[in-house]
């Protein structure tokens, strides 16, 4: 209805121009007259006026209103993992330059707690059954072997550990006895051996300095590309195995790792040099990213987002290994070709 209808009465008798006659009641045509339009105005509410309204198919859509821009998500609890990282730094140095013999402690303490982490998700997730035991006793034996021996002790103790793994599991009925003997090895390979080149480093006379530029590179080379990928990250480096890694990201692992191991090896290693330290940074961001995606291809096989939940923000302590572990014999390899081995 609209506006038109609220005009003047029309008069008695009249329905309107060209409507014919007016219509019948139930008793035949109704009454005209001021009679009429009294009773009709009594029993008739008023009419609200209402706008026009375009049908509904001729609405337009109301246009949604901007939304705020969604910040990025680190995915961890970053005041936890700061916390806890200057903790670990805090014991790490302080055991690094007031006893070589404490931080050896403190390696093999790490290697000890990441084979239990590492066996416990293998059992957990495949059922394969690689035995703790002569793990953890000869991961630590091949740290110390490798202070106390050198590369000769640690060769030794890695031999000695893989033979006590097989002769472990015979206790066992012989179902999936080649599979836990084979990921017994692999666990003795890539967690204490590689570790025992830490150790290595601690040996020369500014071991120190040696194993402080190996953590300083790593720790600035994964937050470069932390920092980097997680600002500007836009093309996937291996989506297939860890889908958060960007290539803006391993860029900028490579520009901080660079910049670190340039000022390491001039002010931190004796006889060092710029040059070498960039080189040094280079070979670092590369091992640790593929440290990094190493473990991440296993934790996809396992089916698992940490190795544990030891360390709150940063997941196990595997998990913190992932990068230090494939990196520890390139830092000692290239220390080694460049200043000796001190």
């Amino acid at each position: 209805m609209n506006d038109s209808s609220w005009g003047a009465p029309a008069p008695a008798g009249y329905w309107g121009p060209d409507q014919g006659p007016a219509p019948a009641g139930p008793g035949g045509p109704l009454p005209a007259g001021p009679a009429y339009d009294q009773h009709q105005a009594q029993q008739t509410a008023p009419m609200p006026i209402v706008p026009d309204v375009p049908a509904a198919g001729d609405q337009e859509p109301m246009p949604t209103p901007p939304q705020p821009p969604q910040k990025k998500s680190a995915g961890r609890d970053l005041g936890a993992a700061i916390g806890v990282g200057v903790g670990l730094g805090a014991v790490i140095i302080a055991s690094l330059f007031i006893w070589k013999a404490a931080f050896v402690g403190v390696i093999a303490l790490a290697v000890v707690v990441g084979l239990w982490e590492l066996t416990s998700r293998l059992q957990e997730r495949k059922g394969i059954k690689a035995p703790l035991v002569p793990l953890a006793v000869g991961g630590a034996a091949m740290v110390v072997a490798g202070y106390v021996r050198g590369a000769e002790g640690a060769w030794v103790a890695m031999a000695l550990t893989a033979l006590a793994v097989l002769v472990w599991r015979m206790t066992e009925p012989p179902e999936g006895y080649l599979r836990d003997v084979t990921a017994g090895v692999f666990a003795a390979f890539y967690v204490p051996f590689l570790a025992t080149f830490v150790a290595l480093m601690l040996t020369a006379d500014d071991g120190p300095e040696r194993v402080l530029t190996f953590l300083l590179l790593t720790v600035v080379s994964d937050t470069g590309a932390y920092a980097i990928g997680w600002r500007f990250g836009k093309h996937k480096l291996a989506p297939r195995i860890s889908p958060g890694k960007t290539r803006e990201g391993l860029v900028g692992a490579v520009t901080f790792a660079m910049a670190a191991g340039a000022l390491c090896m001039e002010f931190l290693i004796e006889d060092g040099t710029w040059w070498q330290g960039l080189l040094l940074g280079l070979a670092v961001a590369a091992s640790a990213t593929l440290g990094d995606l190493g473990e991440s291809m296993i934790k996809r096989d396992l089916g698992i987002k940490d190795m544990g939940t030891l360390l709150p923000g940063h997941g196990g302590i595997m998990d913190r290994l992932d990068s230090l572990l494939p990196t520890a014999p390139v830092v000692w390899l290239l220390l080694v070709l460049f200043v000796g081995t001190g």
